[in-house]
């Protein structure tokens, strides 16, 4: 099967990672392209190819569209890309297509998605949308977007794939007019890499380690927010009531602001260690004896992957992250930071505790990827 992958990211990279998790997948009996076209980011050797387009993002307001070119106007770069995506789908003649997150978000590339959309249907082209377990609360206009949304599925698509385990969150959860669908729904599981197996004597052989050393891995996704949650994780490390046998390792994520980083490193000392990206984050936490960490899909993921006991901070601008992990909770060794957590001593406190937790092995369904590929099979 011939099997087009759009996404577009524009912020973070927690979409990008979790659509290279099901291209991988699905490029063990399939050729796969994935199409991208945000901001630079590194990977690694991929089995897979890559169609790049003319970069966009947003701008420093969330607001609106820009090159990532200075060079090139806005108008120029959507008609390049328009071109290029067109040109590339009638030439490579793909079986499925699937869009990631289109048509419940990404509203700002209509002008190539919908045409993209026109040409798939024109060929009966299977469309499939690629969805995470929680969506963005819409704060306006939220009966016109779920009309639009229900629309374009009912119009373009011949399914719905949800990245979540049912028993933890339905789409319904967010999104109100499931009932209107005419189209399927599918709950694949959750997307997560695993661990490797020697991930977690290697690494703690590789730092010094012993068997009553506590390393603790604090990170922020991409870095694009929640660099106050690094700044006080590395106070809490300074606190003198934090064991001597408690180990720091910082992941700022690539877009973590510059003098954020720089302030991070100007704290560093023999038990904290910052570094900006791991290729391997899983094997860390599977290393590790807590994280300290955001709410974002992936890492929730990641932790619950890794059994890794976890204090979360969910990012406050909206509801989705505090919304998953207070479905977490309950079955697992999490608890959920508040800003008023993280004042040195305090959280120094919570960490100590927290890291007493036991590893787990969660009941949840973890192996959303390798369904993804089953349930595109049987369409």
């Amino acid at each position: 099967m011939r099997i087009l992958y759009y996404c577009q990211h524009v912020l973070g990279v927690g979409h990008f990672h979790r659509s290279l998790e099901i291209c991988r997948a699905c490029s063990q009996a399939h050729q796969v392209t994935m199409i991208v076209g945000g901001p630079d980011i590194s990977v690694g050797n991929e089995p897979f190819d890559f169609l790049k387009l003319p970069g966009l993002q947003m701008d420093d307001s969330f607001s609106a569209l820009i090159s990532c070119d200075p060079r090139l106007g806005l108008e120029e770069v959507k008609q390049m890309r328009i071109n290029t995506l067109l040109s590339f789908f009638k030439s490579t003649k793909p079986d499925c297509l699937i869009l990631e997150l289109y048509p419940f978000g990404r509203k700002a590339f209509r002008f190539e998605l919908n045409p993209l959309l026109e040409a798939a249907r024109a060929k009966s082209t299977m469309v499939l949308c690629s969805l995470r377990d929680i969506l963005v609360e819409k704060k306006t206009d939220r009966t016109m977007w779920e009309d639009r949304v229900v629309a374009t599925l009912n119009n373009y698509f011949n399914g719905l794939l949800v990245h979540a385990d049912p028993r933890l969150v339905t789409l319904d959860y967010t999104f109100g007019p499931i009932t209107l669908l005419d189209v399927p729904v599918h709950y694949t599981g959750f997307i997560t890499p695993k661990p490797r197996l020697e991930a977690r004597p290697t690494i703690r052989a590789e730092l010094g380690l012993g068997p009553g050393d506590a390393l603790i891995v604090a990170s922020i996704g991409s870095g694009s927010v929640g660099s106050h949650l690094l700044e006080a994780v590395a106070a809490a490390a300074h606190c003198d009531h934090t064991p001597g046998s408690f180990y720091f390792h910082l992941f700022t994520g690539p877009y973590c602001p510059p003098e954020v980083i720089k302030r991070l490193r100007a704290a560093t000392r023999q038990n904290l260690v910052v570094e900006q990206f791991t290729d391997h984050f899983i094997d860390w936490l599977a290393a590790a004896d807590l994280s300290v960490s955001m709410a974002g899909y992936n890492t929730s993921m990641n932790s619950l992957a890794a059994g890794v006991p976890a204090l979360m901070l969910p990012f406050d601008q909206n509801r989705e992250q505090r919304l998953r992990v207070e479905r977490l909770i309950g079955e697992h060794p999490i608890k959920i930071l508040d800003q008023m957590d993280l004042a040195p001593e305090q959280l120094a406190d919570l960490i100590v505790a927290q890291a007493q937790e036991s590893r787990y092995q969660t009941e949840l369904d973890l192996d959303g990827a390798r369904r993804t590929v089953s349930i595109i099979e049987g369409l």
